[in-house]
């Protein structure tokens, strides 16, 4: 089995509620019906203001959603694409390598219910000054267990891109999924950071152990709310 990614932009004369709902109530369960697995579909929420909990970060135009999903052999990727292409304007996929240093404690949801929480989706490249080496060591030796320290994450997904599967992708060199419990754990800094007198302290550690191993004003952060089908 290999797991797809494939990061969704939304076309400006389809409102965010129309692209949110698309995905969920169509895109996904075509997927499902075609025979992928453990799909799950991400729409956006741009209501939730990353302003402080992330303060440096790519301020350009990002994509809007994700979906993701396994299948048995990547070869038959391209039956899948024609269904995101039916749901998004542009889409840019990846198959990656997945770990879960952290899964959810308890699932009491249905497949086809939105999650509750929040997930925060940050997708980067791999800087020239790095070898692949020193770049996996500090993204999972350094920043995955003081991530796993500091943020109260539900659930952590990491995923390693092993290569891109569409023309024009975007270089991206890793796609993490952040899953809050609620809102405020990612929205007010002093719970994404471990309290409010370990905010400045933790703030830095992040930022600069960070900065080991990415460019942070290129790192893309886009905040979704995830529907699990299958």
């Amino acid at each position: 089995m290999e797991k797809l990614v494939y990061l969704l932009w939304r076309d400006p004369a389809v409102s965010e509620d129309e692209f949110a709902a698309k995905l969920v109530n169509v895109t996904g369960p075509k997927l499902v019906a075609s025979g992928a697995r453990s799909v799950a579909v991400n729409a956006p929420d741009p209501s939730v203001n990353l302003s402080w909990s992330v303060p440096v970060r790519d301020e350009g135009p990002a994509f809007a959603g994700l979906a993701s999903f396994w299948l048995p052999c990547v070869d038959d990727a391209p039956a899948f694409e024609a269904i995101l292409r039916d749901a998004a304007a542009k889409s840019a996929g990846y198959l990656v390598t997945e770990s879960v240093p952290r899964d959810f404690d308890q699932r009491t949801w249905p497949d086809g219910a939105r999650s509750p929480g929040v997930k925060l989706v940050s997708c980067f490249e791999q800087p020239a000054r790095l070898t692949r080496e020193e770049f996996i060591g500090r993204w999972h030796g350094s920043h995955t267990p003081l991530s796993l320290e500091i943020h109260p994450l539900w659930r952590y997904v990491r995923n390693v891109v092993a290569r891109p599967l569409t023309p024009g992708a975007p270089a991206y060199a890793g796609i993490v999924e952040e899953h809050l419990r609620e809102d405020a754990d990612l929205i007010d800094p002093a719970r994404f950071y471990g309290g409010k007198d370990k905010l400045a302290a933790n703030m830095k550690r992040v930022i600069d152990d960070v900065r080991t191993f990415l460019d942070l004003e290129r790192v893309v952060n886009v905040v979704v709310r995830e529907t699990i089908l299958s």
